[in-house]
């Protein structure tokens, strides 16, 4: 058989080829303090938002996300505001209108959704959203932006999930409001996914993260109302943290940095769409040399909605399985959660993915300092890999040449997956 040298050559160099971040690297030391007051000054330091005792913070799972949004919608005494990038026909759509019609008299409802995520938004949903009473905005238009060859703004798409009520109440996570969320996570049409309910002071970052894309969106000032005194409602410490697209580093990048140093015994992760930066992938295999059961939770090819992603996921396995990350692949349906667990005490859930392109847009994640929703989120975690198959690298290794260079190929484009 006679080698093909071009393709060998091309292997090799894009073996070597590191994934395109044109950003900082941010070294974060991992001598985070452990108490809960240390762990909030640090997440203050790092990316600006304090975790805030006097939270009651609820986990909500898969298609259980649609009984609560009714359930706060017909609640809401002031205020419904809902931010989300994908929203379209169908149920669940349905019964969120038909819950925003039965609202209370004199309930404010403003709505704002992503085009790009929304597609024909405008014709199927928004009409009904406006016969209902809301004022219904679009996030950056699309309309002229591949004409005029604007990329960046393309990119910089609003990912994040949030609903809040009255100012009081939010829920976040990796929902969006279409038939793909519905169910339990564990059936092909149904994919897996994480979100919380929160009350307590730490909402007041959620409405803020929606008044401000509001406004982008050519919205008014909310009114003061729906920024009002939130009394402590539980113990746990939590702050919504939010990020943007920028030059050099994100919060976005800041907060998944500083949640894997602060990790001393087990670090888990869910996240739909994994492809870390190279700073991130040094920490975690920095974490592994530590001793830290650092473990990662991750679509599988059978069920992965978006391929070149897929491909460049794959790409990154070499390098992490080889320094000991242990990594699962989810079996029976799309594994969309953004989870980050750290220790006993410290999760996040959100809409922020691990991947170039969720670095150009508009995300949030709600960070909690809480043994108990720690605890919830490890059975969940525990109970997801019952159903998932974990990739070892000493079979991985043996994979062939045409696979490993179809991966490697995708990194060439690594700020748009």
């Amino acid at each position: 058989m006679k080698t093909c040298w071009p393709l060998l050559i091309l292997t090799v160099l894009l073996a070597g080829c590191p994934l395109p971040n044109h950003r900082l690297a941010l070294r974060i030391r991992d001598d985070i303090p452990v108490s809960p007051e240390g762990r909030s000054l640090a997440w203050y330091q790092t990316v600006g938002v304090e975790l805030e005792p006097g939270n009651q913070v609820e986990l909500i799972n898969n298609g259980h996300v649609f009984d609560v949004l009714e359930r706060e919608i017909r609640a809401a005494r002031s205020s419904i505001h809902i931010l989300v990038y994908i929203w379209r026909a169908g149920d669940p759509s349905d019964r969120i209108i038909q819950a925003l019609r039965e609202r209370r008299p004199g309930v404010a409802c403003r709505i704002l959704v992503d085009p790009l995520g929304s597609m024909r938004f405008e014709n199927t949903v928004g009409p009904h959203l406006v016969a209902a009473g809301c004022e219904v905005r679009i996030f950056r238009p699309l309309q002229g932006t591949l004409s005029a060859l604007d990329l960046k703004r393309f990119q910089s798409r609003l990912h994040r999930k949030v609903a809040v009520f009255d100012g009081e109440s939010g829920v976040t996570g990796g929902w969006g409001i279409w038939k793909a969320w519905l169910g339990e996570g564990r059936q092909p049409e149904h994919w897996r996914d994480a979100s919380l309910l929160v009350k307590g002071p730490a909402v007041r970052g959620m409405q803020l993260a929606f008044a401000q894309n509001w406004q982008e969106a050519g919205g008014g000032m909310l009114p003061a109302e729906a920024f009002p005194d939130i009394p402590p409602t539980g113990q746990a410490r939590a702050g919504f943290v939010t990020h943007t697209s920028a030059p050099v580093l994100t919060n976005a990048e800041r907060m998944t940095l500083l949640a894997i140093a602060s990790a001393k015994r087990r670090l888990w992760i869910s996240n739909s769409y994994f492809i870390p930066t190279g700073a991130m992938q040094d920490m975690l295999i920095a974490k592994v040399k530590a001793g830290v059961d650092v473990r990662v939770l991750t679509p599988g090819d059978r069920h992965h909605d978006v391929g070149p992603v897929l491909a460049g996921q794959l790409a990154i396995y070499d390098r992490l399985l080889e320094h000991g990350v242990r990594i699962f692949e989810y079996q029976v349906s799309m594994m969309h959660s953004k989870t980050l667990l750290v220790d006993d005490e410290l999760c996040m859930v959100g809409s922020t993915n691990l991947d170039p392109l969720a670095l150009s847009a508009e995300e949030g994640s709600l960070v909690v300092d809480d043994a108990r929703m720690a605890g919830q989120l490890a059975q969940v975690f525990e109970e997801d890999l019952k159903h998932s198959v974990e990739v070892r690298w000493d079979s991985w290794r043996r994979r062939g040449l045409f696979k490993r260079l179809s991966e490697r190929v995708t990194l060439l484009f690594g700020e748009y997956l």
